[in-house]
């Protein structure tokens, strides 16, 4: 089965005629399919127009956020409700071409277990969106390791085994490539269409590029230290206590040969000063490894929370859940 998703935010003019195109190629497709559309908290009549679409084709499956918790909250939901073997994630402003779709299976049936769009052609503004996505690709590509031309393009092709186990937080759709290559992917691109906007406006703007290096500097964390934070914030304690000694005995030397008394230099102060940077980064070294074994121990919690939802079967999770309650009665 493929199941292909889509987050929808104040999107009501380009829903129906983006599912009917779905729902044209996938059939065309002659493969089991279900589109499942993500409501994530749209205030212009796009719950109306997704429940009545709901109504009429079956393979549309609808969850309702409760409020807007952002696009990343939406594909994490879609991922955790989608039954297909390969995943298909994609915008729901139209841009993207559901006729990509294809050939982006195609990829994965000669091996490969994920594939991304690349908007080779990038129909938006040159300044504000293109130059900067230049840009962070290149410097994405360069940090992580994994080289692609497109990370921002949302339609991309994934085997579902490779994409489930991965949880997502904040903004980190963007790198979902860079999630998967650490448990063992085989990532590809191919170029694909991008239509321009017809309708609503983008949800994007400059400050899009200041969020994507915060979201790099935590990858990067996450991909070199999420296991030992002690590693990083040890290295960082046990250099600024070996700069504290370094001070202090510049310091003393200063006294003892020189006779320069302390109060006429600041070497005692930054002896201080970074003798307690080093005990509080060792110190939240521990803490950080506290957190780390909780956060791998603990149950995992959704990030979302849903209204209602339409024509969707249940994960295994709540199946049990229901299970277990019945037991309990």
């Amino acid at each position: 089965m493929i199941s292909v998703i889509v987050p929808i935010y104040n999107e009501r003019e380009t829903i129906r005629p983006l599912f009917e195109k779905i729902r044209e190629v996938l059939t065309r497709l002659e493969t089991p399919w279900e589109a499942i559309f993500i409501n994530d908290g749209s205030s212009d009549g796009s719950t109306e127009e997704l429940n009545e679409l709901a109504t009429a084709h079956p393979q549309l499956r609808i969850i309702h956020f409760r409020r807007n918790f952002g696009q990343t909250a939406a594909m994490m939901a879609g991922f955790d409700y989608a039954l297909g073997s390969v995943i298909i994630p994609m915008d729901g402003d139209y841009q993207n071409d559901p006729e990509d779709i294809p050939k982006m299976l195609a990829k994965l049936d000669e091996g490969y277990d994920v594939c991304s769009g690349w908007r080779k052609d990038r129909q938006d503004h040159a300044l504000q969106r293109n130059f900067p996505s230049i840009l962070a690709n290149l410097l994405i590509s360069f940090v992580s390791g994994v080289r692609l031309h497109d990370f921002g393009c949302s339609l991309k092709a994934y085997r579902s085994e490779v994409i489930k186990g991965v949880r997502l937080y904040g903004e980190m759709h963007r790198f979902l490539p860079i999630y998967t290559s650490w448990h063992g992917a085989k990532i590809t691109e191919v170029p694909v269409n991008h239509f321009k906007r017809k309708s609503g406006k983008s949800k994007y703007g400059l400050e899009r590029v200041l969020k994507v290096l915060f979201d790099l500097l935590v990858v990067k964390f996450l991909d070199a230290y999420a296991l030992k934070p002690m590693y990083l914030f040890g290295l960082c304690g046990f250099f600024s206590l070996g700069l504290s000694g370094l001070f202090a005995v510049w310091a003393i030397s200063l006294r003892l040969f020189f006779h320069v008394f302390f109060i006429k230099t600041p070497l005692p102060l930054m002896t201080v000063f970074t003798l307690m940077m080093g005990i509080i980064c060792i110190l939240m070294g521990l803490l950080a490894e506290m957190i780390t074994r909780t956060f791998y121990e603990s149950q995992n919690k959704p990030i979302y929370l849903i209204r209602e939802t339409r024509n969707l079967v249940p994960t295994h999770s709540e199946i049990s859940d229901v299970t277990q309650k019945r037991e309990t009665l």
